[in-house]
């Protein structure tokens, strides 16, 4: 039997991913399911399984990762020069090395005094304004958006409008047509802002891309600068932001592990990666397409197949990690695949961790009553976007 995919969240557990997944972990066939992009696909549940296939280059990405749960998606389409998500081999590898220096760990940590200045200046002006606030355009998306405009030389006076338009473009049930107006939009204003870089560099990313092209004598052309340049600024806000807002609800709601992570701010490094694991909100997983015979557990994939690697069933697999739906700040089983796993793992995942790390050990300890400002059965979430999170998070305190 092919079950329609996504498959639904429980009923009262926002936190947790679909039931159905831990049935689909206990059976050595690989699930198949009937997705909206009109296509059926085999859907990987197990930790181990999604780390292998992830890493096989008998996978490819042409398709978009998030293509399955767009309706009507053209999988044939081919791919936008310089997209590091679809690009496969060679193409990316170069696309990644280009880009590898920019999201070092070394260079992410010589950000972070700068990260945390932003972080207690937007406390400051939040905690200034007095309770209740939405969290969510308080403090959870201005900061992201800070970050990745100082990083690619965005003016931070036009987030408002790159936030309304990227909140489109991962909205999975959206008009086609507006999408495709907003994506245009988009492409329009980075084509202006690459082109003031290669006229005017400053000391960027996108400036710095621009300059290591020609150094190396592979240069990257005006439509490659472009799509590095949306693909940055949209994953760059919109998973942090995600991330920042749903991590402190789910620690709202676990009081226990909230008042451990105050009373120990060492405990920051550890929670990011249980919060990462445990939310996993990249929240339809990554969708392949199978270029070759393809084993698989019990199973034989072949050319043509579809393939979903559910991240966030793997991050609550009881192979690895015990007693997987329970939150645990102290943690120290296996190594998450919130970030994906392979050559096409999040090139972000250092800046990620440096703005959570910081949000965790400034927010909740500048904030010792920070409660909500409304009963969590009102907490409206977004189902319908790429990302996972919540749409809007009233908060108070004292």
């Amino acid at each position: 039997m092919t079950e329609s995919f996504p498959v639904g969240r429980p009923s009262g557990c926002p936190f947790d991913p679909a039931s159905e997944y831990a049935g689909f972990r206990r059976t050595p066939e690989l699930a198949k399911v009937s997705t909206p992009a009109g296509v059926d696909a085999y859907v990987v549940s197990r930790y181990n399984d999604v780390r292998t296939l992830l890493r096989d280059s008998r996978l490819s990405s042409l398709s978009a990762p998030s293509d399955h749960v767009v309706p009507g998606a053209d999988l044939d389409r081919e791919a936008d020069s310089g997209s590091i998500l679809h690009a496969d081999g060679a193409a990316h590898r170069r696309l990644r090395r280009m880009l590898a220096t920019e999201f070092a760990v070394k260079r992410m940590e010589a950000m972070r005094p700068r990260i945390a200045a932003m972080i207690d200046t937007q406390l400051d002006t939040m905690l200034a304004s007095g309770g209740p606030v939405d969290l969510v355009q308080a403090f959870a998306l201005p900061i992201p958006s800070l970050v990745i405009c100082e990083l690619l030389g965005v003016p931070y006076a036009d987030r408002a409008e790159f936030q309304e338009r990227s909140a489109t473009l991962v909205r999975v049930d959206g008009d086609r047509d507006e999408i495709m107006r907003v994506s245009d939009a988009l492409n329009q204003y980075m084509v202006g802002l690459v082109l003031a870089k290669q006229s005017s560099p400053s000391d960027d990313l996108l400036s710095r891309l621009i300059a290591r092209g020609e150094e190396l004598g592979e240069p990257l052309s005006l439509p490659e600068l472009v799509s590095i340049g949306i693909t940055l600024l949209i994953a760059g806000h919109e998973t942090t932001a995600n991330m920042i807002a749903l991590s402190t609800l789910a620690l709202l709601r676990n009081p226990v592990e909230l008042a451990a992570l105050r009373a120990d701010p060492t405990l920051a490094p550890a929670a990011v990666e249980e919060l990462l694991r445990y939310l996993s909100v990249v929240q339809f997983g990554l969708f392949r397409h199978v270029t070759d015979e393809l084993p698989v557990g019990a199973a034989t994939l072949q050319a043509g197949d579809f393939l979903i690697a559910a991240l966030s069933s793997a991050n609550r697999d009881s192979q690895v990690f015990p007693d997987p739906d329970r939150l645990d700040l102290r943690r120290s089983d296996g190594a998450h695949v919130a970030f994906g796993f392979g050559p096409h793992q999040c090139l972000g995942q250092q800046l990620a961790r440096v703005e959570l790390h910081e949000v965790f050990t400034r927010m909740y300890a500048r904030i010792p009553t920070l409660r909500l400002a409304v009963p969590f059965e009102e907490i409206e979430y977004r189902d319908n976007t790429l990302v996972y999170g919540v749409t809007a998070l009233p908060v108070t305190w004292d």
